[in-house]
């Protein structure tokens, strides 16, 4: 990644120019650069972010200059302007800053998603959670609590172990020692668990499937050690299993969608239900320095870029 120094871009009919404040770093930002989710070249990175409208294109007449925004799953946020479609762009309530927004609007929405569009998380459920002392991970383990699941938690340090009990988590296993699906057979007395949530992708994948009980769903929701190779789908047949690989544009599709996520997402931030935690800021032209701490594992919350 390079820093340029490029000509402020201009809305079109139905987009917005919006000042950025802050950028959310997550890890389909390094899915995009490493090219494992390929994109045509040159490209500006990002995909989610807050700030202020600075411009309007020709027809829009929802937001206003100076309006306080955020967005997210749209391309592009590496930058100190980025246009983005009226379709996209989230109004700000007050009490949100432009930091919280960028570090919860990706990542809590996936939650919302992943605990009531995919798969309603319910009272008694046991769920297992992969990173969950990672971005997402945290926020899930919160939310799955919230909603009186008994979560276990895989970490790979005494730190990260704290971070995801302090998040909620009933079980932690630490993977470096111990081999995750044994634990949770134990910890489940063999019955398993209702759900799996994977970012990890193609170290935990089949490990992962072993952990669940009959009708049982794993959510294959990232790959942050690569993708998962073919096999073989009777594997499913052994407890009648369901597979996902879900994305959140397909579960933010419409407008309506997206602002109705987005506005319980921020209802469970100012209630307490989601407790956002700040890894580190970097300058926007140490982008690169954001990517080695996030791909190397380093971080325990969200990182940010400001501009």
């Amino acid at each position: 990644m390079q820093l340029w120094e490029m000509d402020i871009p201009q809305p079109k009919e139905g987009e917005v120019r919006v000042h950025l404040e802050a950028i959310g770093v997550n890890f389909i930002d390094i899915y995009h650069r490493t090219g494992l989710y390929a994109l045509e070249l040159p490209f500006t990175p990002g995909m989610e972010g807050a700030g202020e409208v600075d411009s309007l294109g020709p027809g829009v007449k929802e937001f206003a200059e100076n309006d306080r925004v955020g967005f997210a799953m749209c391309p592009g946020a590496y930058a100190e302007y980025v246009i983005v479609p009226v379709k996209k762009l989230i109004p700000l309530p007050g009490g949100v800053s432009f930091m919280q927004a960028s570090a919860i609007l990706l990542q809590g929405m996936t939650v919302h998603y992943l605990t009531h569009g995919l798969y309603k998380v319910k009272a008694g459920d046991k769920v297992l959670i992969h990173a969950a002392a990672g971005g997402v991970g945290r926020l899930l383990v919160q939310a799955c609590k919230h909603f009186g699941a008994f979560v276990i938690g895989t970490v790979s340090s005494e730190e990260k172990a704290e971070i995801a009990m302090e998040a909620g988590a009933t079980e932690i296993i630490d993977y470096t020692k111990k081999d995750f699906h044994e634990e949770v057979k134990r910890i489940t007395r063999n019955q398993g668990v209702s759900v799996v949530y994977d970012s990890v992708g193609k170290s935990t994948f089949e490990r992962s499937l072993e952990c669940l009980r009959p009708r049982g769903i794993l959510v294959l929701f990232g790959q942050s050690s690569g993708p998962v190779p073919s096999f073989n789908l009777s594997l499913l047949a052994r407890g009648s299993l369901f597979l996902t690989r879900p994305s959140l544009a397909h579960y933010t599709a419409t407008r309506e969608e997206l602002l109705e996520r987005a506005g319980e997402v921020f209802e469970w931030v100012q209630t307490g239900i989601l407790k956002i935690r700040m890894d580190q800021t970097f300058p926007l032209q140490n982008a690169q320095d954001a990517h080695y701490r996030l791909e190397g594992r380093a971080s325990a919350g969200k990182i940010l870029l400001l501009p």
